[in-house]
C-alpha cells in the first residue's frame, strides 16, 4: 500500500510538472485570457487581442506540488504489505 500510494505521488508529480511546461510554464499566476498584440495592416497602429487560452502558473504548479507531497506524507501512515 505504500508503495503504491509513493508511486501515485511521483506520477501526480509528474503530470503537473509535464502538463506545467507543456501548457507555457507561466512564471506568475495562471491565466485564461492571453493578450496578443497585433498591428492593422491600414493604419500600422497596434491594438490587443484577447485570445480564449488557459496558461498555467505556480499556483497550479504549487497545487500539484503540495498534492504530491501530501500523498507521500500519508504513505508514512499507512501498514507496510506483508512479502510471502
Amino acid at each position: 500500500m505504500r508503495q503504491l500510494a509513493r508511486i501515485l505521488a511521483a506520477l501526480i508529480l509528474a503530470a503537473t510538472l509535464i502538463a506545467w511546461v507543456l501548457l507555457g510554464a507561466h512564471w506568475g499566476w495562471s491565466q485564461t485570457r492571453v493578450t496578443t498584440m497585433q498591428t492593422d495592416p491600414i493604419t500600422e497602429i497596434q491594438f490587443p487581442v484577447y485570445e480564449d487560452r488557459f496558461v498555467p502558473g505556480v499556483d497550479f504548479l504549487g497545487a500539484g506540488v503540495v498534492a504530491a507531497l501530501a500523498l507521500f506524507s500519508i504513505s508514512f501512515l499507512l501498514p507496510k504489505t506483508q512479502s510471502k
